[in-house]
């Protein structure tokens, strides 16, 4: 954990600034309120941590570019950005400011969406000015992405890449069990979170908030159904991982989700980093009593709240008087505490157990911190050795985990593999489709075989995105 705190995976935040305070700069005062955050903020405010947060949550809550370049706002194009991005990182940020905003060739407004930021709509009618610290934290974020290596660049160079390395870390999110009817996260319609609006929660994302979960857990366990695996069927994404591991090449899979079925592939529990724990194990919030996953899958399935047993046992053993209801005097029982919805209330029980605990299913809720395992693997181990990266199925917008390809050694190769493109990592080859079809068409590149009943023999279509060198699309062509 020390060697984590004083590496790169932990980045130190940013200071923001107030865009509503007034400057009328010259060109030496843009470049102080554009690069250096302290000398622009109100030191009388008090709302630092507010700015923060507001302009990260910009950042962070931005849709991908393919999204609004085609709006009525004034952008960048592909070519442009590019362009502008290889200038910044040649002439570094003082020199860059200088040939751009200081020369007046290019509005901070335009050139925020250079670096994937649309000009967010508080801002608009506002002067110029008002976007350097947005500017400024898009050109900070830039400077700290990976770089791409200019050596990797076709299918061919993946395909060598798997045959030569030796050490490949895996890194995996719920995109790789979509085909067996899994929902992943993101996607607009079918993704979980598009799927949990009727809660009624100001973000869907509260449904993992570990926060929410002690208030009230029968808003987890509400929709967990949804995500616990029905079988240990596997996905043929799987079998890939688990070829690697054959093969020898495998070093780790840190994967993000929470279905256990990387264990169920056979990846060996030394290979594997569940980075967000699994349904495997189950936890009791008050005694912290451990049990099987499968224990709680009747509960789990039925959407109610499973509890403990342990807990329930101790209560029922300590003395009546302890415990015991109290009832007025005319035989009729007082009021109660109005209880939650997820609390036992059978009217024959003999003791209240409303108080047992609750048990919660193994994995990492916002909030809470992720294994000491994905740390100590990814520092102390894994970056020495690691020689080709793969991510596969992930948008990589959750941390830590998101930092993990920035904080790889720059030299090592990075493939991408997703059905959208990642707007905020420099992939060094991006393939983008099904990922069972993908991995498929690479091990018959490859010359492997790889073996799963879902794998057919299908013709694969693929194409060049216009405008990247480096970036395909895979389709399965109808028989």
């Amino acid at each position: 954990m020390d060697a984590l705190q004083a590496s790169p995976l932990i980045t130190p935040a940013i200071e923001i600034v107030d865009l509503s305070a007034s400057h009328d700069t010259d060109d030496e005062e843009k470049r102080e309120v554009i690069l250096d955050d302290a000398s622009f903020r109100d030191d009388n405010s008090g709302e630092d941590d507010d700015y923060l947060s507001l302009y990260e949550d910009m950042l962070d809550g931005m849709p991908d570019r393919a999204e609004w370049e085609d709006e009525p706002v004034d952008v960048c194009t592909v070519e442009e950005s590019f362009a502008f991005r290889k200038r910044l990182r040649l002439v570094g940020e003082d020199q860059f400011i200088t040939e751009t905003i200081e020369a007046r060739k290019i509005s901070a407004k335009k050139l925020c969406t250079a670096f994937g930021i649309r000009p967010p709509p508080l801002l608009e009618g506002q002067p110029d000015h008002k976007y350097y610290p947005l500017l400024g934290l898009g050109i900070t974020r830039e400077l700290t992405k990976r770089v791409k290596l200019p050596d990797y660049n076709t299918i061919d160079d993946a395909v060598e890449l798997l045959r030569k390395s030796k050490n490949i870390i895996v890194l995996t999110g719920a995109g790789i069990s979509t085909s067996l009817g899994i929902p992943d996260f993101r996607s607009k319609e079918t993704g979980l979170y598009s799927r949990l609006q009727h809660l009624g929660l100001s973000d869907p994302q509260e449904v993992f908030d570990i926060s929410i979960f002690r208030e009230d857990p029968s808003i987890f366990y509400s929709v967990a159904k949804d995500i616990l695996p029905s079988s240990q069927k596997f996905s043929p994404t799987h079998a890939f991982i688990k070829l690697l591991q054959d093969k020898g090449k495998l070093l780790t899979n840190f994967t993000q989700n929470i279905d256990n079925l990387e264990s169920c592939a056979g990846i060996l529990p030394e290979k594997l980093i569940q980075c967000h724990g699994s349904f495997a194990t189950a936890t009791c919030v008050e005694c912290k009593y451990r049990v099987k996953g499968e224990e709680i899958y009747k509960d789990l399935k039925a959407g109610r709240v499973a509890r403990c047993d342990r807990c329930i046992r101790s209560l029922r053993q300590v003395k009546p008087f302890g415990i015991k209801r109290k009832r007025s005097t005319n035989g009729v029982s007082s009021s109660k505490k109005k209880r939650k919805s997820y609390e036992d209330s059978t009217d024959d029980e003999e003791y209240d157990i409303a108080v047992s605990g609750v048990m919660k299913p193994d994995i990492t809720f916002f909030g809470e911190d992720l294994p000491e395992r994905f740390h100590d693997r990814l520092v102390q181990h894994d970056r020495a050795l690691v020689d080709l990266v793969l991510v596969i199925g992930t948008s990589l917008k959750v941390a830590p985990v998101s930092e993990v390809s920035g904080f790889l050694p720059p030299e090592t190769p990075q493939i991408y593999i997703s059905r959208e493109s990642c707007q905020h990592i420099d992939f060094d080859i991006d393939m983008l489709g099904e990922c069972d079809t993908i991995v498929t068409e690479l091990c018959r590149r490859a010359g492997w075989d790889l073996q799963h009943e879902m794998v057919k023999q299908n013709t694969i279509d693929v194409k060049v995105h216009e405008g990247y060198g480096s970036r395909y699309s895979f389709k399965v062509l109808p028989a």
